[in-house]
């Protein structure tokens, strides 16, 4: 009897204790298997700055498929845990925008929420008669602290995808999109990132669209180099959109030492000039090499942009007139095999869950070298029905192709963007310094740990203007298509890439297996599974209580 006693006076005292130490001590234990609740060291530090409560409201709400309820309640979920880390807890608000007491009310609720920004998405389902449903979802929410405010949207939409894989990949990307408005609402120091011009660049009006998302992160200037060696140095990224005009030995030396300095820069680079303007007009340019004196330069570094064109038969469409001469035109969308639809790596936190990115006449690239210290990624490629066109070449608009000739679209899967690492060694490592330096500058001759990425397209970071209102459309946006694809989304996270430091790009690579019940085995095995749902924990329990019973029985049943 006292042993018994002592058990539990010794159970009791021990569950205090670990009641009280629960109390000083922290803890979390994630037991899945791909840590679908754990959240990153860089989140946890970042939920430590918020110095007052995060107002959010979730407009996913309402009457929602299973598929939306799960993004719903893993969002909530990831707010709720991104919370504890932080002594100000969040303050959460679920709104149902489709809530109105008629349908008028409820389409001036739409109207509002759209002129704010929220774009909507029409759900389609079937109801068990078949009949189609089309539903109104808004799935965003937005963040409000210290008087500013974040729209964040909880759904990627990637063509070709199902809705069930666009779902797990918001989910995947849940922490990445929530921490990043939390990051813009409570930083307040403000790095900034520059345009090179000077060299045919484009002009701030064909990378507005980009700009508008780029400005959220970055304080973005442009200007011309001049002789002083040290003008890059304040710029966490530099930008070489789309030059057509030689750089000079100096422009060159101040570009390799910002690298050799820890400088990261996007190279946009076109490596064959044609005539737009011939085509316009003619159907017909020549093509040939462009020469902007960055060859050597760029293969130091460990890549070499190729004199060529890619043609693709995964390519963009164009309306071309089909009509016989003298007669009313009629249009057709034809494929426009110089624009190819590049693939996306699934590997790289870049292009991980952004869709294809269109481009035209874009060039391949080769990795060279030797470069042990550089780690080399392609990013973006072209599919595996491709032909490479040398240059010097004519560019016929005309000419037609067999999509089936796999004697003519013989190379597959040709870079066009590659993303470097590492360390690289200077161009001007065994050079004078070059004239039109303004300083006695000691050249460095390998560069500290760098990121550089290459892209043998210029024409991806440029958006189309309107001849007739001169507005701009959204980079990425194919008007005879009427698709959007994923240029912007691919420059975005290029430059966020580039000027990452703390590693929150990495975020982007997160995976959640994707687990699909089979629809039709549902469908015939409905009654079954609702059977065994419904029946099953009252069989459990009529076992235990005859087992209880028997038991109780036999323990207290005198012979």
């Amino acid at each position: 009897m006292k042993s018994k006693l002592l058990r539990n006076i010794i159970f009791i005292v021990s569950l205090m204790l670990i009641l009280v130490l629960s109390c000083f001590i922290f803890f979390r234990i994630d037991l899945t298997s791909e840590k679908r609740y754990s959240i990153s060291e860089q989140s946890k530090n970042l939920m430590t700055k918020v110095e007052e409560p995060i107002k959010i409201t979730i407009y996913l709400d309402g009457d929602l498929n299973s598929g939306f309820q799960r993004l719903k309640k893993s969002t909530q979920e990831m707010l709720e845990e991104l919370s504890v880390y932080s002594d100000k807890k969040a303050e959460l608000r679920f709104e149902n925008p489709s809530l109105a007491e008629n349908s008028e009310q409820r389409e001036k609720k739409y109207s509002e929420l759209e002129a704010a920004g929220f774009t909507p998405t029409a759900v389609y389902e079937h109801d068990k008669e078949g009949k189609s449903i089309q539903k109104v979802i808004f799935p965003w929410l937005e963040m409000t602290y210290k008087n500013r405010k974040v729209q964040i949207c909880l759904l990627k939409n990637i063509r070709g995808n199902s809705g069930e894989e666009n779902l797990n990949i918001s989910i995947e990307n849940l922490e990445f999109e929530i921490t990043d408005g939390i990051r813009r609402l409570i930083n307040t120091e403000v790095n900034k990132i520059a345009y090179l011009e000077g060299h045919g660049e484009l002009v701030e009006a064909q990378t507005f669209d980009v700009n508008k998302s780029l400005s959220r992160y970055f304080q973005i200037d442009r200007g011309i180099l001049g002789g002083n060696p040290d003008i890059l140095k304040d710029y966490k990224v530099v930008i070489i959109a789309k030059p057509t005009k030689a750089f000079s030995e100096s422009d060159k030396f101040i570009i390799d030492q910002y690298i050799m300095n820890g400088g990261r820069v996007l190279w946009l680079i076109d490596g064959v000039r044609i005539s737009r303007e011939n085509l316009s007009s003619f159907g017909k340019s020549p093509a040939i090499e462009q020469d902007l004196n960055l060859n050597d330069q760029l293969f130091r570094y460990g890549v070499r942009i190729n004199p060529v064109l890619l043609q693709d038969v995964q390519c963009a469409s164009v309306p071309v007139n089909v009509a016989p001469a003298g007669t009313n035109p009629q249009f057709q969308p034809m494929p426009f095999y110089y624009a190819p639809l590049l693939l996306t790596s699934p590997e790289h936190p870049i292009t991980r869950n952004i869709t294809q990115v269109r481009s035209e006449f874009s060039s391949g690239i080769d990795m060279v070298g030797d470069n042990k210290q550089a780690i080399y990624q392609v990013l973006l490629a072209s599919s595996d029905n491709t032909h490479i066109l040398g240059t010097p070449a004519t560019i016929d608009l005309s000419q037609k192709f067999k999509v089936n000739d796999k004697s003519y679209f013989n190379v597959g899967y040709v870079p066009v963007a590659v993303a470097m690492e590492g360390n690289f060694e200077s161009v001007f490592a065994n050079r004078m310094m070059p004239k039109g330096i303004t300083a006695n500058y000691p050249i460095r001759k390998l560069s500290l740990n760098t990121r550089q990425i290459v892209v043998a397209n210029g024409d991806i970071i440029r958006n189309e203007i309107a001849l007739k209102d001169s507005t701009t459309i959204p980079l990425g946006f194919d008007r005879y298509m009427n698709q959007q694809f994923g240029n912007k989304d691919f420059i975005q996270n290029v430059v966020l890439y580039l000027a990452d430091n703390e590693g929150w790009m990495q975020l982007r690579n997160r995976e959640m297996k994707l687990r699909l019940l089979n629809k039709h085995q549902i469908a015939d095995e409905r009654m079954l599974w609702q059977l065994i749902n419904v029946l099953t924990p009252l069989v459990l329990l009529l076992i235990f209580g005859i087992v209880y019973q028997i038991i109780r029985k036999r323990k207290y049943t005198t012979n």
